[in-house]
């Protein structure tokens, strides 16, 4: 069901540059009337609808439950790359990390949407070659059965900063002007993060009939007006 009123939003991982992207989207849209961020350290913006909660340890959240309480969406940008990662260690921020923090705000807010960033080619058979593929699909299946009201993975291909972003990986700095060429020759395979922070909105406020929202459907969501 959507949600019915304003979108008051936990957002996590918004020191990286897609939760930065989600966030600026969020202060800008009108849907949005108060934002939550969760971060290791200081994000350092300063806005009406924003409040910050800079707390060190994900896996343990008792201390800044109360907090959590009154919100009706969670866009859960916090993640890590696998390269160079054995599994049990990327499984461990990668799935337990995230199902920690889930399970808590389910329990807290159960009419919750919760958006979860996954990954263009993420693997829903959790049997796939690829680890972090696996270990993003059985995070994606395990968050559906948590009693959230709506739960939708994204799967972001390559991503274009919002201008203004400060927050950007080190090889989006070399290689972000590839974009165009990109967008050019594999229209399904990019968006922008104003797009994924818009369809996070949207899905938000009317619903969508796919739990899993692959790049193609990023953009016609980040793209829709409703009115």
């Amino acid at each position: 069901m959507a949600v019915e009123g304003k979108i008051r939003a936990i957002i996590t991982g918004t020191t990286g540059m897609v939760g930065e992207g989600v966030l600026l989207e969020c202060l800008e849209s009108q849907d949005v009337e108060s934002v939550l961020v969760i971060n290791r350290r200081p994000l350092g913006i300063t806005h009406p609808k924003l409040k910050e909660i800079v707390h060190k340890d994900f896996y343990d959240l008792s201390s800044i439950e109360n907090q959590l309480k009154g919100y009706n969406a969670c866009y859960f940008c916090l993640g890590i790359s696998s390269v160079g990662m054995k599994e049990p260690d990327y499984k461990r921020i990668t799935y337990d990390l995230t199902m920690h923090a889930a399970e808590l705000l389910s329990r807290q807010n159960p009419g919750m949407t919760f958006c979860y960033v996954s990954g263009a080619s993420t693997d829903s058979t959790e049997r796939g070659s690829i680890m972090w593929a696996r270990v993003k699909g059985k995070t994606e299946n395990d968050l559906r059965k948590l009693p959230f009201d709506q739960v939708f993975a994204f799967r972001p291909g390559f991503l274009r900063a919002t201008p203004g972003q400060t927050n950007l990986l080190k090889l989006y700095k070399y290689f972000g002007w590839l974009y165009p060429v990109v967008k050019a020759v594999y229209p399904n395979g990019a968006s922008t993060l104003k797009q994924l922070g818009q369809a996070m909105i949207n899905v938000t406020r009317f619903g969508y009939d796919k739990n899993i929202v692959e790049v193609k459907y990023i953009n016609l969501l980040g793209d829709r007006q409703y009115v």
